[in-house]
């Protein structure tokens, strides 16, 4: 067993981070496997240093170890341009112009009881479908043409979900992809890769056996099966994990300082109490 926690370094680790990762650290122990740390670092502008040297601090503290060195996707271009290269091989990308003001216009009218958003976020109206890569300028993104994904894959793929609110083995299903995916950004804008393609990528380069994660990215799934699927990589095991919210119920955010884990530190709280207040066994490193 593989697990893997992969924080982006924009800001202070909080408690659902330390939930998140010291539950795949633990599964992986048990298993006589292997932890890993991951910095998702692709967004320049909001990564910092200090955060990361923070996050890893943070980790340590709490009793976490892993192999180094720890990798970064900032320097995973090189495979995220394969992927993309192999995808337009296949004929199954576009570039897209459209702002988030354009899609939100194009989208103003949408049909009832036909579902908006999705797992990324506003689902793509398509108004850029028609446009073939050799059209692509400098500030285009570049999206995933989900209806020649689909049928390029005649037999679409299933996943195995061993967390307790969806465990079983689940199948793709092509009118789920169409009607609450749609055309996914897989290359944005200032970056290598969108965080779909670059999840998958650096999960197979790191040989990922098993995705834990929050329950809240459940439904992205489908989309990294499907990505998995089209560059013809082994697809993972995934567990999916409940979340830590606030008295509200609210799920935790990098916002929320009062929960950072350098605080409850600063206010003399040890690993083990931090265990407590997530509802994790004690450790007895």
């Amino acid at each position: 067993m593989i697990t893997r926690f992969a924080p982006s370094p924009t800001g202070p680790l909080h408690l659902g981070h330390a939930y998140s990762a010291m539950f795949a650290f633990d599964m992986a122990m048990a298993a006589g496997g292997t932890f890993l740390l991951r910095m998702d670092d692709i967004d320049r502008v909001r990564s910092k240093p200090e955060f990361e040297a923070q996050a890893i601090d943070d980790l340590h503290w709490l009793g976490l170890s892993w192999p180094e060195p720890v990798m970064h996707e900032s320097q995973s271009t090189a495979r995220f341009q394969a992927a993309l290269k192999r995808l337009e091989a296949l004929d199954l990308l576009y570039p897209c112009s459209c702002s988030r003001a354009d899609i939100a216009n194009a989208a103003s009218a949408p049909q009832e009881g036909v579902p908006t958003h999705g797992p990324d976020g506003q689902i793509y109206p398509g108004t850029c479908r028609n446009r073939p890569m050799s059209s692509f300028r400098d500030g285009d993104a570049i999206r995933l043409n989900m209806r020649k994904a689909i049928a390029a894959s005649p037999l679409l793929p299933c996943f195995v979900e061993t967390g307790s609110s969806h465990a079983g083995t689940h199948q793709l299903v092509a009118d789920d992809l169409l009607t609450t995916i749609g055309d996914v950004a897989v290359a944005r804008k200032g970056m290598a890769a969108a965080y779909h393609l670059c999840v998958v990528v650096d999960d197979h380069a790191q040989a990922i056996s098993h995705v834990i994660r929050g329950a809240d990215l459940y439904d992205a799934t489908r989309i990294h099966v499907l990505l998995f699927h089209l560059l013809r990589l082994p697809i993972p095991i995934y567990h999916h994990h409940r979340l830590i919210r606030d008295e509200a119920g609210k799920r935790l955010a990098k916002r929320d300082d009062a929960r950072a884990i350098a605080k409850y530190r600063a206010d003399g709280a040890t690993p083990n109490d931090i265990r407590q207040m997530v509802g994790l066994p004690a450790s007895s490193i």
